[in-house]
Protein backbone atom coordinates (compact mmCIF):
# COMPACT_ATOMS: atom_id res chain seq x y z
CA UNK A 1 0.00 0.00 0.00
CA UNK A 2 2.82 2.37 0.90
CA UNK A 3 4.58 1.78 -2.40
CA UNK A 4 1.38 2.55 -4.28
CA UNK A 5 1.02 5.88 -2.49
CA UNK A 6 4.64 6.86 -3.05
CA UNK A 7 4.37 6.04 -6.74
CA UNK A 8 1.59 8.58 -7.30
CA UNK A 9 2.43 11.77 -9.13
CA UNK A 10 3.79 14.50 -6.88
CA UNK A 11 1.06 16.96 -7.80
CA UNK A 12 -1.61 14.57 -6.59
CA UNK A 13 -0.38 14.74 -2.98
CA UNK A 14 -0.74 17.68 -0.64
CA UNK A 15 2.19 18.56 1.65
CA UNK A 16 0.44 16.96 4.62
CA UNK A 17 0.01 13.75 2.66
CA UNK A 18 3.70 13.74 1.74
CA UNK A 19 4.53 13.99 5.43
CA UNK A 20 2.21 11.09 6.26
CA UNK A 21 3.69 8.95 3.50
CA UNK A 22 7.20 9.72 4.74
CA UNK A 23 6.29 8.76 8.29
CA UNK A 24 4.73 5.49 7.16
CA UNK A 25 7.80 4.71 5.06
CA UNK A 26 10.08 5.46 8.03
CA UNK A 27 8.09 3.15 10.29
CA UNK A 28 8.24 0.35 7.77
CA UNK A 29 11.97 0.79 7.18
CA UNK A 30 12.65 0.96 10.94
CA UNK A 31 11.12 -2.46 11.52
CA UNK A 32 13.43 -4.05 8.96
CA UNK A 33 16.75 -2.32 9.76
CA UNK A 34 18.23 -5.25 11.66
CA UNK A 35 16.89 -7.87 9.24
CA UNK A 36 18.28 -6.00 6.24
CA UNK A 37 21.70 -5.66 7.91
CA UNK A 38 21.87 -9.37 8.74
CA UNK A 39 20.91 -10.36 5.19
CA UNK A 40 23.86 -8.38 3.85
CA UNK A 41 26.49 -10.00 6.08
CA UNK A 42 28.16 -13.41 5.88
CA UNK A 43 27.17 -16.15 8.29
CA UNK A 44 30.61 -15.97 9.94
CA UNK A 45 30.28 -12.23 10.54
CA UNK A 46 26.86 -12.61 12.12
CA UNK A 47 28.10 -15.49 14.26
CA UNK A 48 31.10 -13.48 15.49
CA UNK A 49 28.93 -10.45 16.23
CA UNK A 50 26.47 -12.61 18.15
CA UNK A 51 29.34 -13.76 20.38
CA UNK A 52 30.25 -10.10 21.02
CA UNK A 53 26.65 -9.20 21.83
CA UNK A 54 26.41 -12.14 24.22
CA UNK A 55 29.36 -10.66 26.10
CA UNK A 56 27.51 -7.35 26.20
CA UNK A 57 24.43 -9.14 27.53
CA UNK A 58 26.57 -10.76 30.24
CA UNK A 59 27.71 -7.29 31.30
CA UNK A 60 24.13 -5.98 31.34
CA UNK A 61 23.13 -8.82 33.65
CA UNK A 62 25.96 -7.81 36.00
CA UNK A 63 24.84 -4.18 36.26
CA UNK A 64 21.13 -5.06 36.04
CA UNK A 65 20.72 -8.52 37.61
CA UNK A 66 17.00 -8.68 36.87
CA UNK A 67 17.60 -8.20 33.14
CA UNK A 68 16.64 -11.17 30.96
CA UNK A 69 17.99 -9.78 27.69
CA UNK A 70 20.45 -11.99 25.78
CA UNK A 71 22.78 -11.61 22.81
CA UNK A 72 20.22 -12.87 20.31
CA UNK A 73 17.77 -10.13 21.29
CA UNK A 74 20.47 -7.49 21.02
CA UNK A 75 21.10 -8.76 17.49
CA UNK A 76 17.49 -8.97 16.38
CA UNK A 77 15.30 -6.60 18.41
CA UNK A 78 15.90 -2.83 18.13
CA UNK A 79 13.63 -2.16 21.12
CA UNK A 80 16.09 -3.66 23.64
CA UNK A 81 18.59 -0.93 22.77
CA UNK A 82 16.31 1.85 24.04
CA UNK A 83 18.02 1.92 27.44
CA UNK A 84 21.58 1.83 26.15
CA UNK A 85 23.63 4.97 26.79
CA UNK A 86 27.23 6.06 26.29
CA UNK A 87 27.89 5.59 30.01
CA UNK A 88 26.66 2.02 29.86
CA UNK A 89 28.98 1.27 26.94
CA UNK A 90 31.92 2.96 28.68
CA UNK A 91 31.18 0.75 31.65
CA UNK A 92 31.21 -2.26 29.31
CA UNK A 93 34.79 -1.43 28.34
CA UNK A 94 35.88 -1.11 31.96
CA UNK A 95 34.16 -4.37 32.87
CA UNK A 96 35.88 -6.26 30.04
CA UNK A 97 39.26 -4.96 31.19
CA UNK A 98 38.55 -6.12 34.74
CA UNK A 99 37.50 -9.53 33.40
CA UNK A 100 40.83 -9.86 31.62
CA UNK A 101 39.83 -9.48 27.96
CA UNK A 102 42.70 -8.56 25.64
CA UNK A 103 42.50 -4.96 24.48
CA UNK A 104 42.19 -6.13 20.87
CA UNK A 105 39.15 -8.17 21.91
CA UNK A 106 37.77 -5.18 23.81
CA UNK A 107 38.10 -3.08 20.66
CA UNK A 108 36.32 -5.66 18.51
CA UNK A 109 33.42 -6.14 20.92
CA UNK A 110 33.08 -2.38 21.37
CA UNK A 111 32.96 -1.94 17.59
CA UNK A 112 30.15 -4.50 17.34
CA UNK A 113 28.11 -2.83 20.08
CA UNK A 114 28.53 0.61 18.53
CA UNK A 115 27.58 -0.77 15.13
CA UNK A 116 24.31 -2.21 16.42
CA UNK A 117 23.66 0.98 18.39
CA UNK A 118 23.76 2.85 15.07
CA UNK A 119 21.25 0.39 13.63
CA UNK A 120 19.04 0.86 16.68
CA UNK A 121 19.17 4.64 16.19
CA UNK A 122 18.19 4.17 12.59
CA UNK A 123 15.26 2.08 13.82
CA UNK A 124 14.23 4.84 16.22
CA UNK A 125 15.13 3.01 19.44
CA UNK A 126 18.01 5.36 20.29
CA UNK A 127 17.90 9.12 19.87
CA UNK A 128 20.37 10.93 17.65
CA UNK A 129 21.71 12.79 20.70
CA UNK A 130 22.40 9.55 22.58
CA UNK A 131 24.00 8.00 19.49
CA UNK A 132 26.31 11.00 19.13
CA UNK A 133 27.61 10.41 22.66
CA UNK A 134 27.97 6.66 22.06
CA UNK A 135 30.18 7.43 19.06
CA UNK A 136 32.59 9.26 21.37
CA UNK A 137 33.36 6.04 23.29
CA UNK A 138 36.68 4.78 21.93
CA UNK A 139 38.78 1.65 22.24
CA UNK A 140 42.53 1.42 22.65
CA UNK A 141 45.41 2.02 20.29
CA UNK A 142 48.32 -0.44 20.34
CA UNK A 143 50.35 1.83 22.62
CA UNK A 144 47.41 2.48 24.93
CA UNK A 145 46.67 -1.25 25.09
CA UNK A 146 50.24 -1.99 26.23
CA UNK A 147 49.97 0.66 28.95
CA UNK A 148 46.69 -0.80 30.16
CA UNK A 149 48.12 -4.32 30.25
CA UNK A 150 51.06 -3.20 32.38
CA UNK A 151 48.64 -2.00 35.04
CA UNK A 152 46.55 -5.19 35.37
CA UNK A 153 47.30 -8.76 36.33
CA UNK A 154 44.94 -10.69 34.07
CA UNK A 155 45.21 -9.58 30.45
CA UNK A 156 43.60 -12.32 28.40
CA UNK A 157 40.59 -14.64 28.47
CA UNK A 158 39.31 -17.05 25.85
CA UNK A 159 40.95 -19.57 23.56
CA UNK A 160 43.02 -17.21 21.42
CA UNK A 161 46.73 -17.12 22.08
CA UNK A 162 48.53 -13.92 23.00
CA UNK A 163 51.29 -14.77 20.52
CA UNK A 164 51.55 -17.07 17.55
CA UNK A 165 53.90 -20.03 17.35
CA UNK A 166 56.66 -19.28 14.86
CA UNK A 167 57.88 -22.09 12.62
CA UNK A 168 61.21 -22.42 10.87
CA UNK A 169 61.51 -23.70 7.32
CA UNK A 170 63.04 -26.92 8.67
CA UNK A 171 60.12 -27.44 11.05
CA UNK A 172 57.66 -26.91 8.20
CA UNK A 173 59.44 -29.64 6.23
CA UNK A 174 59.20 -31.95 9.24
CA UNK A 175 55.46 -31.31 9.52
CA UNK A 176 55.00 -32.29 5.88
CA UNK A 177 57.13 -35.40 6.26
CA UNK A 178 54.52 -37.89 7.46
CA UNK A 179 54.47 -41.72 7.53
CA UNK A 180 53.31 -43.74 4.53
CA UNK A 181 50.06 -44.79 6.18
CA UNK A 182 46.44 -43.74 5.58
CA UNK A 183 46.54 -41.10 8.32
CA UNK A 184 50.10 -40.13 7.42
CA UNK A 185 49.19 -39.51 3.79
CA UNK A 186 46.13 -37.52 4.89
CA UNK A 187 48.23 -35.52 7.35
CA UNK A 188 50.86 -34.74 4.71
CA UNK A 189 48.18 -33.33 2.41
CA UNK A 190 46.65 -31.39 5.30
CA UNK A 191 49.95 -29.77 6.24
CA UNK A 192 50.74 -28.91 2.60
CA UNK A 193 47.41 -27.10 2.30
CA UNK A 194 48.10 -25.14 5.48
CA UNK A 195 51.82 -24.42 5.05
CA UNK A 196 52.10 -24.08 1.26
CA UNK A 197 48.80 -22.30 0.58
CA UNK A 198 47.97 -20.50 3.83
CA UNK A 199 44.39 -21.73 3.95
CA UNK A 200 42.28 -21.01 7.01
CA UNK A 201 41.10 -23.99 9.03
CA UNK A 202 37.50 -23.49 7.90
CA UNK A 203 38.56 -23.34 4.26
CA UNK A 204 40.41 -26.65 4.54
CA UNK A 205 37.45 -28.31 6.24
CA UNK A 206 35.18 -27.29 3.34
CA UNK A 207 37.39 -28.70 0.57
CA UNK A 208 35.73 -31.29 -1.65
CA UNK A 209 37.23 -33.90 -3.95
CA UNK A 210 35.63 -32.17 -6.92
CA UNK A 211 37.54 -28.95 -6.13
CA UNK A 212 40.81 -30.48 -7.36
CA UNK A 213 42.03 -30.93 -10.94
CA UNK A 214 45.17 -33.06 -11.10
CA UNK A 215 45.71 -32.47 -14.82
CA UNK A 216 45.57 -28.70 -14.46
CA UNK A 217 47.35 -28.89 -11.08
CA UNK A 218 44.79 -26.45 -9.70
CA UNK A 219 42.16 -26.42 -6.98
CA UNK A 220 39.26 -24.12 -6.25
CA UNK A 221 38.09 -23.31 -2.75
CA UNK A 222 35.66 -21.03 -0.96
CA UNK A 223 36.66 -18.39 1.59
CA UNK A 224 33.64 -17.90 3.91
CA UNK A 225 35.29 -15.02 5.76
CA UNK A 226 35.30 -12.82 2.65
CA UNK A 227 32.54 -14.67 0.79
CA UNK A 228 34.72 -15.34 -2.25
CA UNK A 229 35.93 -18.26 -4.34
CA UNK A 230 39.61 -18.55 -5.17
CA UNK A 231 41.80 -20.71 -7.39
CA UNK A 232 45.27 -21.90 -6.36
CA UNK A 233 47.99 -23.62 -8.33
CA UNK A 234 49.21 -26.59 -6.32
CA UNK A 235 52.79 -26.51 -5.10
CA UNK A 236 54.87 -29.59 -6.02
CA UNK A 237 54.57 -30.89 -2.45
CA UNK A 238 50.79 -30.46 -2.44
CA UNK A 239 50.45 -32.13 -5.84
CA UNK A 240 52.56 -35.12 -4.78
CA UNK A 241 50.71 -35.44 -1.48
CA UNK A 242 47.36 -35.42 -3.26
CA UNK A 243 48.50 -38.03 -5.78
CA UNK A 244 49.64 -40.36 -2.99
CA UNK A 245 46.40 -39.77 -1.12
CA UNK A 246 44.40 -40.75 -4.20
CA UNK A 247 46.57 -43.59 -5.54
CA UNK A 248 46.57 -45.44 -2.20
CA UNK A 249 42.78 -45.40 -1.98
CA UNK A 250 42.64 -42.97 0.94
CA UNK A 251 40.68 -40.30 -0.91
CA UNK A 252 36.88 -40.68 -1.01
CA UNK A 253 35.21 -40.76 -4.41
CA UNK A 254 33.20 -37.64 -3.65
CA UNK A 255 32.33 -35.28 -0.84
CA UNK A 256 34.80 -33.82 1.65
CA UNK A 257 38.43 -34.26 0.64
CA UNK A 258 40.00 -34.96 4.04
CA UNK A 259 38.67 -37.93 5.98
CA UNK A 260 38.56 -38.08 9.77
CA UNK A 261 40.73 -40.29 11.98
CA UNK A 262 40.03 -43.58 13.71
CA UNK A 263 41.86 -44.86 16.78
CA UNK A 264 43.56 -47.63 14.78
CA UNK A 265 45.39 -45.08 12.57
CA UNK A 266 42.93 -45.70 9.75
CA UNK A 267 40.58 -43.13 8.24
CA UNK A 268 36.86 -42.80 8.84
CA UNK A 269 34.19 -42.20 6.23
CA UNK A 270 33.34 -38.87 7.86
CA UNK A 271 34.99 -35.64 6.75
CA UNK A 272 37.63 -34.05 8.97
CA UNK A 273 36.01 -31.18 10.91
CA UNK A 274 37.52 -27.84 11.91
CA UNK A 275 37.88 -29.16 15.44
CA UNK A 276 39.52 -32.31 14.12
CA UNK A 277 41.96 -30.29 12.03
CA UNK A 278 42.83 -28.13 15.03
CA UNK A 279 43.53 -31.17 17.19
CA UNK A 280 45.52 -32.91 14.49
CA UNK A 281 47.75 -29.89 13.82
CA UNK A 282 48.45 -29.57 17.53
CA UNK A 283 49.35 -33.26 17.78
CA UNK A 284 51.63 -33.14 14.74
CA UNK A 285 53.39 -30.12 16.21
CA UNK A 286 53.97 -31.92 19.50
CA UNK A 287 55.59 -34.79 17.59
CA UNK A 288 58.39 -32.41 16.53
CA UNK A 289 58.48 -30.60 19.90
CA UNK A 290 56.50 -27.58 18.72
CA UNK A 291 53.80 -27.11 21.35
CA UNK A 292 50.55 -25.19 21.00
CA UNK A 293 50.68 -25.21 17.19
CA UNK A 294 47.48 -24.20 15.40
CA UNK A 295 46.29 -23.97 11.81
CA UNK A 296 46.48 -20.20 12.17
CA UNK A 297 50.17 -20.48 13.06
CA UNK A 298 50.66 -22.36 9.78
CA UNK A 299 48.95 -19.50 7.93
CA UNK A 300 51.27 -17.09 9.73
CA UNK A 301 54.25 -19.16 8.59
CA UNK A 302 52.99 -19.11 5.01
CA UNK A 303 52.57 -15.32 4.98
CA UNK A 304 55.89 -14.71 6.71
CA UNK A 305 57.86 -16.96 4.36
CA UNK A 306 56.14 -15.50 1.31
CA UNK A 307 57.12 -12.01 2.42
CA UNK A 308 60.70 -13.04 3.14
CA UNK A 309 60.94 -14.56 -0.33
CA UNK A 310 60.02 -11.18 -1.81
CA UNK A 311 56.28 -11.53 -2.45
CA UNK A 312 54.69 -8.20 -3.25
CA UNK A 313 52.31 -6.95 -0.54
CA UNK A 314 49.43 -6.68 -3.00
CA UNK A 315 50.04 -10.23 -4.26
CA UNK A 316 50.16 -11.49 -0.68
CA UNK A 317 46.89 -9.72 0.12
CA UNK A 318 45.13 -11.34 -2.83
CA UNK A 319 46.60 -14.81 -2.30
CA UNK A 320 45.73 -14.75 1.40
CA UNK A 321 42.13 -13.75 0.83
CA UNK A 322 42.41 -10.43 2.68
CA UNK A 323 40.47 -7.33 1.72
CA UNK A 324 43.09 -4.77 2.73
CA UNK A 325 46.83 -4.39 3.14
CA UNK A 326 46.39 -3.91 6.87
CA UNK A 327 45.56 -7.57 7.48
CA UNK A 328 48.67 -9.21 5.92
CA UNK A 329 50.87 -6.90 8.01
CA UNK A 330 49.58 -8.60 11.16
CA UNK A 331 50.97 -11.93 10.01
CA UNK A 332 54.24 -10.85 8.48
CA UNK A 333 57.13 -10.63 10.89
CA UNK A 334 59.47 -7.65 10.70
CA UNK A 335 62.75 -8.20 8.90
CA UNK A 336 65.90 -8.23 11.03
CA UNK A 337 67.31 -5.48 8.85
CA UNK A 338 64.57 -2.95 8.16
CA UNK A 339 65.58 -1.96 4.62
CA UNK A 340 66.68 -5.36 3.33
CA UNK A 341 63.73 -5.58 0.93
CA UNK A 342 63.79 -1.93 -0.13
CA UNK A 343 64.98 -1.45 -3.72
CA UNK A 344 66.28 1.98 -4.73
Amino acid sequence: MTNEIISQKNDELAPAEFFQVGQVANQYAATSVFDDYIRRKSANTIKAQLADLRTFADYIQVVAPKSTVDGARFQGDPAVWSGVTWGLIQGFINWMLQEGFATTTVNRKLSTVKNYAKLAAKAGAISIEVLALIKTVNGYSVKEGKRVDVQRDKTRVGDKKAQHVSLTYEQALQLKDQPNSPQGRRDKLLMCLLLDHGLRVGEVALLKVSDFDLDARMFVFFRPKVDAEQTNRMTPDTLNALRRYISNGDCPESGRLLRGSLKNSELSHVGLTERGITGRVRALGEQISVFGLSAHDCRHYWATRAAKMGTDAFALRDAGGWTSLAMPSRYVESAEIANDRVKI
